[in-house]
């Protein structure tokens, strides 16, 4: 029986990288030791390092406009290094609310500077929506605007990038980095956690405009100071090898496998198919509006909710597993990141459609 994991984070990695890591877990490059064992300053792991950026670059048309560091935290951690590095006094940071990750952002943003909740949601009879970017009536000044492109929890992806006079745009990209392609020079500021479509948990990826990082902000942890990390090459002290290692080879992958394109082409196609399914059969619902449903998050309700226990039982011991929601919203929730087959995806319908049909 085949096994496909649709959590959403830590998420599935693509099996090749995964067979591969295995093969060169305890000798690495024939040096008879595991990456994680050796310098993070020897020349063997520099030279992944510089690979790996370079790789970044090329997937995701960076220009050396911007610095792109490899730091600790995760997302979260991102969280507070936003407001740290971007802080301008008399100015308030603008925190534009689609769902759970925003508002977390905000939350922790309260903590450092002065910031300013501005909605996007525009939810009717019980769908989620969005306004549309071009109707964003965003204050004239502020210190830099922040929002999230894909909210993991809610389903909620945004397509279109706000613009803004003078404010930097800062984009969370933790949970669709790298699965459509998008214009990096209308953002200022990006950042990911890489346990969706990277690697493992603990790496965070910040992709900066070096003209940001003469920002002097507010005082902050070393780790956190993107100037001094992009000054360091991301190793003002120890980074996350072992998963700096395992983003290196899904870079690789995706390079092998088309690029961002690609993979783009690939996750239209799965969603596609989870959606169209959910949408025409009226045991499951799904309230997103068409308009921001995400290609990586696919939320669903069954209509008869006393059901759920038996579903998430039964759907595991098919081998389909981590298909509960979010505590916060209940029902189901199927990521479906870059590594997830197409075949996953096909499995799952199936699985749906024999439940629906038993339990009708």
């Amino acid at each position: 029986m085949s096994v496909y994991n649709f959590c959403a984070g830590p998420a599935m990695l693509p099996p090749e990288v995964m067979k591969k890591a295995q093969k060169e877990f305890i000798d690495w490059q024939n040096l008879g030791v595991s990456v994680m064992e050796i310098s993070h300053r020897s020349e063997p792991f520099l030279e992944l390092a510089h690979k790996s950026e370079e790789s970044l670059r090329r997937l995701m048309n960076i220009s050396n406009d911007y610095a792109i560091l490899f730091m600790h935290g995760g997302g979260r951690g991102q969280f507070s290094a936003v407001p740290l590095n971007l802080h301008q006094e008399g100015k308030q940071a603008v925190y534009c609310q689609t769902g759970t990750w925003s508002f977390s952002a905000l939350d922790e943003a309260n903590k450092f500077t002065q910031t300013q909740k501005f909605n996007i949601r525009n939810d009717q009879n019980s769908v989620a929506s969005v306004i549309p970017v071009d109707q964003w009536q965003l204050p004239e000044e502020a210190s830099y605007i922040h929002y999230c492109t894909n909210e993991t929890v809610d389903g909620i992806e945004l397509f279109d990038v706000p613009k803004h006079a003078s404010a930097p745009i800062v984009a969370d990209m933790s949970s669709n980095i790298l699965s459509r392609e998008i214009d990096v020079n209308k953002f200022d500021l990006i950042y990911a956690g890489a346990q969706k479509n990277i690697g493992p948990s603990g790496l965070a990826i910040v992709i900066v405009k070096k003209d940001l990082l003469s920002r002097p902000g507010l005082a902050k942890p070393g780790i956190f100071d993107y100037a001094l990390e992009s000054k360091q090459q991301s190793m003002f002290n120890t980074p996350p090898t072992f998963a700096w290692y395992l983003a290196a080879e899904v870079f690789a992958w995706l390079e092998a496998n088309g690029g961002v394109a690609a993979m783009e082409a690939h996750n239209r196609d799965k969603a596609a198919l989870l959606y169209d399914f959910i949408d025409n059969n009226d045991f499951y619902q799904n309230n997103i509006d068409t308009s921001c449903r995400s290609l990586m998050n696919v939320p669903f309700l069954l209509k008869d909710e006393s059901l759920n226990k038996a579903f998430l039982t039964q759907s595991q011991n098919a081998g389909l597993l981590a298909l509960e929601g979010h505590r916060s919203v209940g029902g189901m929730r199927a990521s479906i990141y870059n590594a997830m087959p197409k075949a996953g995806v096909e499995a799952l319908v199936d699985f749906m459609f024999k439940f629906s049909k038993e339990h009708k």
